[in-house]
């Protein structure tokens, strides 16, 4: 089998899985790649090439250890690894060694993965942009602050990669890369061992190329192994358009985009698809959620700011002025609405709607000097934690792909896959289709 480094996590784990492939086989591919790429993508830290290609070729010799088998895997560098550095993209980190992994990566080795190596983060998972460009144009960028996991994964250099959102941080480079990125309901996943930005909202994450591939990593990284079988709708879902307050900010493009997104979802809907306007009061999520993200940001690297506050960028260091500005009392009302808005579409999903489809970003990948972005679409989701899934489904103006947001109900996560995978193979085109 030629091109391992072509397959998708979940074919290579049943090619794996089957003893059809090696996993030294496919982990020497992904690193051929690695090597032709790099220097252009810019898309990891560093790579445990010694230690990974030990592991994949003591997992061909032994029995089939997990869902995961001989699947090589990026990992943020925001998670903690015990035996590569973890830098949280900071200077200040450069030469840190955790004496342990993050409960997920752990998790993850213990299904069969091979973690090669950490890719690129933002600076503490915030704005200041790392060196990662984007794999269709090196002149623009990936997203944040997933950078490298996305862009690792959309070139061919890893079939899975793991990513957290504390705004957008895995639904806005899933789009502006063109992978299939899904962001689970909040506290699937275990933040343990993960550098904490706002731990209100953080969530963890991956990316693959299909739906089954983020499936299949969630589910590892989770220990809800049932996740990874997705099962097919056994109803059609009532779904709903979602432009939210901020449509104003959206392309044309993005426009054209949901249009398509409408159009093909017609096929898997129960009756018409109804456009979905949240009612006055939940106008303000968006400032609430960057309230609360700045305030929490502010405590979360106080230690940093006492101790190394020149080793940080200046776009961070005002962020955490900002957010220390902001007083407790605000703070607690601003959770308080959250929760109660939380509650209201807990509502809204039992008795009107299934599934809601929303903006990914507000239009392709800008230049890279232009930032990483704007997560302007993904606040409120990721406020109110509900699982969310990117799929591509157009381009921009530059040629660059376009994604759209799948959000289902408070723990729907299995629905949300399998409609996801329906969706997809709905769409008119055959290459978009694949992300079934």
């Amino acid at each position: 089998m030629k091109d391992l480094e072509s397959l998708s996590a979940s074919q290579a784990a049943k090619a794996l899985a089957q003893r059809e492939i090696k996993a030294s086989d496919l982990l020497l591919s992904c690193l051929d790649r690695i090597g032709q790429r790099e220097s252009i993508v810019k898309a990891w830290v560093s790579l445990g090439k010694e230690n990974a290609l030990a592991r994949a070729k003591a997992l061909d010799k032994g029995a089939i250890k997990g869902i995961l088998h001989g699947l090589p895997i990026g990992i943020k560098d925001l998670f903690d690894t015990y035996d590569l550095p973890t830098g949280y993209g900071s200077p200040i980190y450069a030469k840190h060694y955790p004496s342990s992994d993050a409960v997920s990566v752990a998790l993850m080795r213990q299904a069969g993965g091979i973690i090669l190596g950490k890719t690129v983060s933002t600076e503490f998972a915030s704005f200041k942009s790392g060196p990662t460009s984007n794999p269709h144009d090196d002149q623009h960028t990936p997203g944040g602050s997933s950078s490298g996991s996305a862009a690792a994964v959309a070139d061919f250099m890893v079939p899975l990669a793991t990513g957290s959102q504390t705004a957008g941080s895995i639904i806005r480079p899933a789009s502006f890369c063109g992978v299939v990125g899904y962001k689970p309901s909040y506290g699937k996943i275990s933040v343990a061992g993960v550098k904490s930005l706002a731990p209100s909202l953080d969530t963890l994450g991956c990316f693959g190329r299909t739906v089954e591939d983020v499936a299949l990593g969630v589910a590892a990284m989770s220990g809800d192994l049932d996740l990874a079988t997705i099962e097919n709708l056994h109803n059609k879902p009532r779904i709903a358009i979602c432009k939210t307050a901020d449509w104003g900010l959206a392309s044309k493009e993005v426009a054209g985009a949901l249009a398509l997104a409408r159009f093909s979802a017609e096929t898997i809907a129960k009756g018409k698809i109804s456009d979905l306007d949240l009612p006055p009061h939940l106008n303000g999520l968006r400032e609430i959620q960057t309230r609360i993200m700045l305030n929490e940001m502010s405590r979360s690297l106080a230690f940093e700011r006492e101790h190394f506050s020149k080793k940080m960028s200046p776009q961070i260091n005002q962020q955490i002025i900002d957010g220390s500005q902001i007083n407790y009392s605000q703070y607690v009302a601003d959770l308080l609405e959250a929760k109660a808005a939380s509650t209201y579409m807990s509502g809204l999903f039992a008795d009107q709607l299934d599934l809601i489809i929303a903006p990914s970003a507000i239009g392709e990948a800008p230049l890279l000097k232009d930032g990483t972005g704007d997560p302007v679409f993904c606040r409120i989701w990721t406020l109110l934690g509900l699982p969310c899934i990117n799929l591509n489904i157009a381009s921009g103006p530059n040629g660059l792909p376009l994604g759209i947001q799948l959000i289902a109900g408070p723990g729907k996560d299995r629905f949300l896959l399998s409609a996801a995978r329906a969706l997809a193979k709905t769409l008119p085109d055959p290459v978009l289709r694949d992300q079934a």
